[in-house]
């Protein structure tokens, strides 16, 4: 499957792309974007492809605030309305789907799935994490994991050794925290942008939890 094969999604709250697979197997996978980019992002096209591919249904979509105004960061203010757009994201994809639907982002959005998972414990099946902004490049004690106890699903984070947003070390620390299964894939000399090139490898470490 290619980019191009990708058709346009829009409800309420939502809006991306969704990669049909030829021969789907009832699973989806929702996806979105870091606070300075959108769903069109070479990374997150290549991880929807690469599970498009596998069989499962995948949404790439932009965050309500990026639905807002094409540039600039988010404001905290409007975090619950992105997690709201996250949510419907879910509904729309599990009407499709209809077997297993997992939920995931790169940076702001991975964590705003988490915050999400943590509100609804059920809400979806597995998180993927890309580049999970563990804290401020340089502020290692304003942790975001005060949520993380209350993670009930299973959750794979993939992260770059060369990561500015939280090491190795503090990413192992921080996954105790939660109490469902958790998986850490390391990519060795990755920064915080990761490689396209890990997609195969979330496909196959997603799907087996």
């Amino acid at each position: 499957m290619k980019h191009s094969d990708a058709t346009h999604f829009e409800r309420e709250l939502v809006r991306g792309f969704l990669h049909q697979p030829d021969h789907p197997n009832g699973d989806g996978l929702v996806i979105t974007h870091g606070a300075g980019s959108n769903s069109d992002t070479t990374l997150l096209r290549s991880v929807a492809e690469a599970f498009a591919n596998a069989g499962v249904m995948t949404l790439r979509c932009d965050l309500p605030f990026r639905q807002q105004r094409q540039k600039g960061p988010p404001f905290p203010a409007q975090a619950a309305r992105d997690r709201e757009g996250l949510r419907r994201a879910v509904e729309a994809l599990r009407e499709i789907a209809g077997r297993r639907v997992f939920l995931g982002g790169h940076s702001y959005g991975g964590r705003q799935a988490t915050m999400l998972a943590a509100e609804e414990s059920n809400f979806a099946d597995a998180l993927l994490l890309l580049s999970y902004p563990l804290h401020p490049p340089r502020k290692p004690q304003e942790l975001r994991t005060g949520h993380f106890g209350s993670i009930r699903i299973p959750a794979l984070f993939v992260h770059g050794t060369r990561d500015s947003f939280g090491t190795i070390e503090e990413m192992r620390a921080a996954l105790a925290l939660i109490p469902a299964r958790t998986d850490l894939a390391i990519v060795d000399g990755a920064g915080h942008s990761l490689n396209p090139g890990i997609a195969p490898m979330c496909v196959q470490r997603l799907s087996v939890s």
